[in-house]
């Protein structure tokens, strides 16, 4: 019985390691993503020429 009570406390003590370490990277900036930001501009303009495309498809008088 003494061992559950040594794999809780080992099992806890790791628990509370894993989270500081994960909050000591999140305040340091490891999980901010400087790279989408830049290029997402880049993906929406691709969609609205895309759906301008297709609605002037559409739209065109010398088609019937």
């Amino acid at each position: 019985m003494s061992v559950i009570y040594i794999l809780l406390t080992i099992s806890v003590i790791v628990a509370i390691i894993f989270f500081i370490a994960f909050i000591t990277a999140v305040r340091s900036g490891q999980y901010d993503d400087s790279y989408t930001p830049s290029v997402r501009m880049l993906f929406e303009d691709e969609l609205v020429k895309t759906k301008s495309k297709n609605k002037s498809s559409n739209h065109n008088p010398t088609t019937n």
